[in-house]
């Protein structure tokens, strides 16, 4: 087997990563099927939000508690990271403050994400960044669909729309943000041993994630009297299949398998131009 090659690749230089402070309108998605009248693709979503508040502040924890091993661009980008999913955590707070409690599972659902994600805290520091760099690249994957796919959107209300959409934005600004770190803090390593470990954990989280996911979203149909094994299997066709949200991008997931990956070896920033115009324009 080929030696994986030390990666030396980092973010742009001339990246700016912009923390845009916007409150959005989120009513809209107290209702049922908010996402098209498509009830599976809301519940899929809706899932995904419940995990992003506590999800992004472990994500908050792991670059922050490495910034003193940080200099330069680095040190400013990891800061102007953990100011964004500081602001997507409060929104996404908001968002799911809007679920129907008394009918939806929400404070099961949310009891156990919390679990999960202190056993992953209880495991360390290295442990937490690792963790992180496998699911920002997940994010940065779906936010790719969201900016250049508009069809999984079809028929969102447009406050819940921008909100994901701005979302995706910032996800894909912010995408190598804790992967440099995660190669600076690692630099000492051989490359074998750094390049393992984010293979090893990016295949553990893409079954935790994508079982999770599914999970959850199920739990939300059934509470809207859809049987357990249809609801699985109708949100397993949805991320897989049709539209397979998760199946659309599979190229820049399977990306991350390559010796010397980097973030930006996909280079979408074209596709961010006019998304950081709109959305810098809104925070002024």
């Amino acid at each position: 087997m080929t030696t994986p090659h030390r990666a030396t690749k980092t973010t742009p230089d001339d990246l700016t990563i912009t923390p845009r402070d916007i409150h959005f309108a989120t009513q809209a998605a107290s209702g049922q099927a908010w996402l098209g009248g498509d009830a599976v693709a809301t519940a899929v979503f809706n899932a995904m939000s419940l995990t992003f508040p506590d999800g992004e502040r472990l994500f908050m924890d792991a670059v922050r508690h490495y910034r003193g091993e940080l200099n330069g661009k680095l040190l400013e980008d990891a800061k102007a990271f953990i100011k964004q999913e500081a602001i997507h955590s409060r929104e996404h707070v908001a968002l799911n403050g809007g679920l129907d409690r008394a009918h939806y599972p929400i404070d099961e659902i949310e009891a156990e994400i919390r679990q999960r994600i202190q056993i992953t805290r209880e495991r360390g520091p290295i442990a937490m960044l690792s963790v992180t760099i496998a699911l920002e690249h997940f994010t940065a994957m779906m936010a790719e669909v969201t900016l250049e796919d508009g069809s999984v959107f079809d028929g969102t209300h447009e406050d819940i729309l921008r909100l994901w959409q701005w979302h995706a934005l910032e996800e894909t600004e912010h995408k190598a943000v804790a992967f440099d770190v995660f190669q600076q803090v690692t630099a000492k390593w051989t490359p074998r041993q750094r390049y393992f470990l984010r293979i090893k954990v990016m295949m553990i989280v893409t079954l935790l994630f994508t079982s999770n996911i599914s999970r959850y979203a199920s739990k939300l149909l059934i509470a809207d009297g859809v049987s357990e094994w249809t609801a699985r299997a109708k949100v397993l066709w949805y991320l897989l299949f049709k539209p397979g949200l998760f199946r659309k991008g599979w190229r820049s997931y399977w990306a991350w398998y390559k010796p010397g990956f980097h973030p930006w070896d996909h280079d979408n920033r074209a596709t961010m131009a006019a998304w950081q115009e709109k959305f810098t324009a809104m925070a002024e």
